[in-house]
């Protein structure tokens, strides 16, 4: 399948509006977020298929049993359902995919990279009640069940292998050759995993200069997080000059620029020097 191509810029505009109120309500719904994500991504999910997408973790979240038993019993329960009944899984070659992180796509195909695998588990769990929660350890996201002296970790992008802490610590030195620190134990709230999610489809973009597209309306999305990184102006600026859009590009330069110099003015003035280039370039 191609990669998919985002929508109209009506639509396109819509969907922004909504992922920042959600983003921005008390209580950001992580699937309705991942979801205008994907919708931001692929022009053909249209409303119809964003509740589709809804019904379909309802429908798996039924197919659990009620109420297992303790944290053990749950990771059970959703690795008997969806890593070996539905076989949700990730590959290696899940990573050259951008559908891998899109969760309504996650959802057809079953496959997809650890973060979006974690999104089903998570949302299919606590459909049903469970006590889970996403654990982004460095370089591999997984899922947690109850508390932290019953705590049970899943991997479901290995179809939902339930991991020792001597595993964890195994994934954590394998993806970056350092240890593991307790705090990335820590349950992962829902903006940060979108945020985790938005910086994957850059990366994937990034490497691929021709889908500058993808990195345009990922950037998009994370300047609508609240408390997102000024340094994302500047990508955003760099992005647009390099997409010949060179007057909105040198805007969005000296935009970065006034909002660095109170704390280092050589580098506002350096980054006007590169808006003052992007602007040259117009004539």
């Amino acid at each position: 399948m191609p990669s998919p191509f985002p929508p109209p810029p009506r639509r396109a505009t819509e969907l922004r509006d909504r992922f920042a109120a959600e983003a921005r309500s008390e209580r950001p719904d992580l699937s309705v977020l991942c979801l205008l994500t994907g919708a931001a991504a692929d022009g053909s999910l249209d409303d119809a298929g964003l509740d589709a997408a809804q019904v379909e973790l309802d429908r798996l979240a039924g197919l659990l049993p009620y109420r297992p038993g303790g944290p053990r019993a749950w990771a059970g329960a959703l690795r008997d359902l969806l890593g070996e009944r539905c076989g949700f899984h990730g590959t290696p070659g899940d990573y050259r995919r951008l559908d891998s992180s899109l969760l309504q796509h996650v959802l057809r195909r079953r496959r997809g990279l650890p973060i979006l695998l974690s999104v089903v588990w998570l949302e299919v769990a606590r459909r049903a009640g469970a006590p889970v929660y996403g654990v982004a350890l460095p370089g591999h996201f997984v899922v947690g069940f109850g508390a932290a002296e019953e705590r049970v970790l899943a991997d479901p992008f290995d179809g939902g292998r339930l991991l020792t802490g001597a595993d964890a610590e195994l994934l954590v030195a394998g993806a970056t050759g350092a240890p593991l620190d307790a705090s990335a134990l820590e349950p992962a709230r829902p903006l940060e995993v979108v945020r985790r999610i938005l910086h994957n489809i850059r990366a994937w973009a990034a490497a691929r200069p021709e889908r500058s597209d993808v990195a345009l309306w990922a950037l998009d999305l994370s300047l609508r997080l609240p408390a997102h990184p000024a340094r994302l102006r500047y990508e955003r600026g760099l992005l647009l000059v390099q997409r010949c859009d060179f007057l909105a590009g040198a805007a969005e330069l000296e935009a970065y620029a006034e909002l660095v110099e109170a704390v280092d003015e050589a580098a506002a003035e350096k980054v006007r020097g590169e808006a003052r280039v992007a602007r040259a370039k117009l004539n």
